[in-house]
């Protein structure tokens, strides 16, 4: 897996793989990606790429150096099915975590790139509150490789919302961000306001689970002209991380009543263990 670092970085970009033959409209197609490649050179003169971890000098905007790549803390096969919980050993096909049996979760099935320790934590807050919306590029893409299993099952992909004041304050939605770059890696639907937050709530950091979960009670809803297109769908709901799964639920219930048939959850980073880390 640590190999696979250029693929996240790479594969798939329009602008560098060459096409097998020359068709229609190649010429164009070319003249669009030199014109990028031109552009991602002018910004890299100006505005020197760095690690999104450490700040470290890196060879291209998205990227992480070596060192902080190494340290990620990726999760990886064995894990529970339902909750995405990593196992210290492999308990058999199908295993399920002990939290995952106790209080059963209202989705399918939740899935994420790497546990939320140091290197996970600061390439969220590079995202979510230093505006480096490039790093949205690199973090999507390990997302669409960590969730490809049930990816395969979707119909449509759905972030959790901000709430329009949150929103306004902050300029953008980083599950948004997020959700766009898996869309574009796998080629599934996106809906960006099918799913809406109608209520202002607080920052869960700080707050009892049993305080996280009456924070976000009742504060989604499904816009009422997206209802036709969640009626029925294998909904994907993506976020950036996973705590307590207080909002997930809310969202995935809020789904669930609109009609959808099933919801899976992606994040970039889940929590495992204790909450002791601010989000």
């Amino acid at each position: 897996m640590r190999q696979s670092y250029t693929f996240f970085m790479w594969e798939g970009d329009p602008d560098l793989a060459a096409p097998p033959e020359r068709r229609p409209g190649d010429s164009f197609a070319a003249l669009v990606g030199s014109a990028r490649r031109g552009g991602r050179m002018l910004l890299d003169l100006v505005v020197p790429p760095i690690c999104a971890s450490c700040r470290m000098p890196v060879a291209d905007q998205t990227g992480l150096c070596s060192a902080c790549w190494s340290k990620l803390a990726l999760i990886e096969r064995p894990y529970c099915e339902r909750l995405g919980i990593p196992f210290a050993y492999d308990l058999g096909p199908g295993a399920l975590s002990a939290e995952a049996i106790a209080a059963p979760p209202p989705f399918e099935r939740s899935r994420a790139v790497a546990r939320y320790d140091d290197i996970a934590r600061r390439l969220v807050h590079a995202l979510k509150y230093r505006n480096r919306q490039e790093t949205a590029i690199l973090m999507g893409r390990m997302m669409a490789r960590a969730g490809q299993e049930i990816l395969a099952d979707t119909d449509l992909i759905v972030p959790i919302p901000l709430h329009r004041t949150r929103l306004l304050l902050r300029g953008f939605n980083q599950s948004a961000a997020l959700a766009k770059v898996v869309a574009r890696e796998t080629n599934r639907p996106l809906s960006l306001d099918g799913l809406l937050r109608v209520r202002a709530t607080r920052h869960q950091v700080g707050l009892s689970a049993q305080e996280r979960e009456s924070n976000v009670r009742g504060a989604f809803r499904i816009r009422p002209e997206a209802a036709i297109e969640i009626t029925g769908r294998r909904l994907l709901l993506v976020d950036d991380v996973f705590t307590s799964g207080a909002t997930v639920t809310a969202a995935v219930r809020a789904l669930k009543r609109a009609g959808a048939a099933s919801v899976d959850v992606l994040v970039f980073a889940r929590v495992v263990g204790k909450l002791d880390q601010p989000i």
